[in-house]
């Protein structure tokens, strides 16, 4: 199906301007006369080919949570301009650089442009925008205050790219150091302790029983690396089957829970993103059982997605939604505290808000701290092998010096 702009004019007498979805340029012009227009002009848009085309050109095949966040600022800022729906999601078309998501606006802005509503346009591209942006636009709409909340989900997601970005500096300098140094040992056991083995061979002499220790292992590797190989890759792939099974994927999320060191982060990392999500959903005017319900497709555990059904229905029975989430022994006492702190004050989406960037700057500095730990585990990790090569080395080697 292509998209076709076209000139119109309605049953009043007055000149239209607009985009409409049809398979042909002649069913888009009975699409336009079903609604009492008269088409002086249709022309071809942008099409399915076109737009496959252009994300080849590009080189992109996704959407990224930036290329989102970057378009929904760009719209509450036309929107607020007093720039119409219809023509802010036009000049969006022409600002958006991903090809994919250019693709998306055009059909978002067909089908407004046939009557629907915005959120229930996005809707039919749910792999883009989740249930929390779908569901605070329709919130938007029937308050009348889209570009607001439009403003605030933009806020939402260049915070979590934000900390995803910062998470990814943190680790990006030991991940280099990791492959830095199987590298090398792999290198040396491969290549180096082989041409030394050979020497010492050639010598007749009875080696030290850690220089035959590092010779076995070396042999094993250079015999057996390709198994070493296919091994991890099994692993790996074994993991990824187990996981996407519902049960193996209930075990996993359990598991991360309780993981040392692992199990407090990523606990606070949900803690911030539930927080962030209700406040934001409340302070837009939905309801709390509907940022209950949605903010179950953003924690990311299904541990804790099925404890929210608990949760909800404590809250729908008349309880304090303090009450039911400190039933379930998983979420910070501080965090449990300040929400029954801003349900008493009637402030209860600024104290959500206010948890959210608590635990977002946690996770930020625990992830540094950590990192920070990392490093010099690593590096003496290293050491303790490279010792254990001169060691291994060197002890056959002042051994031959000796007999001469």
């Amino acid at each position: 199906m292509a998209v076709y702009e076209y000139q119109a004019i309605a049953k009043t007498g007055k000149r239209i301007n607009g985009v409409i979805d049809a398979d042909s340029p002649a069913a888009a012009r009975r699409k336009l006369r079903d609604l009492n227009m008269f088409p002086t002009n249709v022309a071809e848009s942008f099409s399915k080919a076109q737009g496959q085309a252009q994300a080849r050109r590009a080189g992109i095949g996704r959407v990224s949570m930036h290329d989102v966040s970057l378009m929904t600022r760009q719209l509450a800022v036309l929107l607020q301009a007093g720039m119409p729906l219809v023509e802010s999601l036009s000049a969006l078309i022409e600002q958006t650089p991903n090809a994919r998501l250019q693709k998306i606006v055009y059909d978002v802005r067909g089908k407004v442009n046939e009557g629907m509503r915005l959120s229930d346009a996005l809707a039919a591209h749910k792999r883009v925008f989740s249930e929390l942006y779908i569901n605070m636009v329709g919130a938007g709409e029937a308050s009348g205050a889209l570009e607001q909340v439009l403003f605030r989900l933009a806020d939402i997601q260049e915070r979590q790219v934000k900390l995803m970005r910062r998470v990814q500096k943190s680790l990006a300098y030991p991940i280099l150091m990791a492959i830095v140094g199987v590298g090398v040992v792999s290198f040396l056991m491969v290549f180096i302790v082989p041409m030394l083995t050979e020497m010492f061979m050639r010598q007749e002499r009875e080696l030290p029983a850690i220089t035959m220790l590092l010779i076995n292992i070396s042999e094993w590797v250079g015999d057996y690396w390709f198994l070493l190989i296919a091994v991890a890759i099994m692993a790996v792939v074994l993991w990824r089957i187990w996981v996407k099974r519902p049960a193996g994927r209930m075990k996993w999320d359990r598991l991360k829970l309780r993981l040392p060191l692992y199990g407090p982060l990523y606990i606070k990392l949900i803690a911030g993103r539930l927080s962030r999500t209700m406040g934001t959903m409340l302070s837009s005017g939905l309801t709390m059982m509907t940022a209950l319900e949605v903010v179950k497709s953003v924690v990311g555990n299904r541990v804790i997605e099925e404890a929210m059904d608990n949760v909800k229905a404590e809250v729908r029975r008349g309880k304090d939604l303090a009450i039911p989430l400190r039933e379930l022994n998983v979420f910070p006492p501080m965090m449990l505290s300040m929400i029954e702190l801003g349900q008493r004050s009637g402030e209860l989406e600024n104290m959500l808000i206010k948890v959210a960037d608590t635990y977002d700057d946690d996770v930020e500095i625990t992830v540094e701290a950590l990192v920070g730990l990392l490093e010099p585990i690593m590096i003496l990790l290293m050491a303790v092998f490279v010792g254990f090569l001169v060691v291994a080395m060197l002890l056959p080697i002042l051994d031959l010096s000796s007999g001469f």
